[in-house]
């Protein structure tokens, strides 16, 4: 099984309300990220818990150890269920935010790593004086954010077949993989350069996928949503 989130690119707790209003019951997990973050604090994941969903704070965190613990800390009372670090903060700050989302026990948000970000491609690790191709970036920053406590990782759907291979003998529970850039057969990518669609992203190991605008901007988001949710199901028969 297989989970839809749908990311809240909205500013606004009005528009975040909105959206779960017309939404409803076809949606039951959504993303609140930096943007939205920034514009409502946490009172907007209040928002959504109240509402009986669940929340996916991506925040990316990157910063020493004890501020990235403190901040897993303050998310994990918010009842967030997943929250994501960048992996490349290192051992001890992945470590850091493990450890801390572990104090709240069984209400323990899972910690993922953002290995590469799905805007970047091969000329942007060139850019950023990164000597791996992109495949073993992932891969490295991968194995060094589960080895290290991280339940999970985001990676582009192009990557997660390969990740899964690797990562899940590497780890001593089961791996959370988190893809955004997913876009049915069809649709816009944006700003997104590592895309699939949600069928080839569920056949090559996604657990939670991520979807924006295909939804939000649709005609009729419930339809479009269930038509996403068929095709995951499909995939996974």
């Amino acid at each position: 099984m297989a989970d839809l989130i749908v990311a809240l690119d909205v500013s606004t707790k009005a528009e975040v309300a909105d959206v779960i209003a017309r939404l409803g019951d076809a949606v039951d997990f959504y993303k609140i990220g930096l943007e939205l973050f920034s514009a409502e604090g946490p009172d907007v994941v209040r928002l959504v818990k109240a509402a009986g969903k669940r929340v996916f704070l991506d925040l990316k965190l990157h910063d020493i150890p004890r501020t990235v613990e403190r901040a897993v800390k303050s998310g994990a009372a918010l009842g967030v269920d997943l929250m994501t670090i960048h992996a490349s903060g290192g051992k001890a700050m992945i470590r850091a935010a493990a450890d801390a989302a572990a104090t709240f026990g069984d209400k323990a948000p899972k910690i993922l790593a953002v290995t590469c970000l799905t805007s970047l491609d091969q000329t942007d690790l060139d850019d950023l004086g990164v000597q791996r191709a992109m495949p073993d970036q992932v891969e490295a920053l991968g194995l060094l954010a589960i080895t290290n406590g991280a339940d999970g990782i985001v990676c582009s759907p192009r990557e997660v077949a390969n990740m899964n291979k690797v990562l899940t003998p590497a780890a001593s529970k089961p791996v959370v993989f988190v893809t955004p850039g997913v876009r049915p057969a069809g649709a816009d990518v944006g700003d997104q350069k590592r895309v699939a669609t949600p069928a080839g992203a569920v056949r090559d190991g996604s657990t939670h996928l991520v979807v924006g605008r295909p939804i939000l901007e649709a005609a009729d988001p419930i339809a479009a949503a269930a038509a996403i949710r068929q095709e995951m199901d499909a995939a996974l028969k």
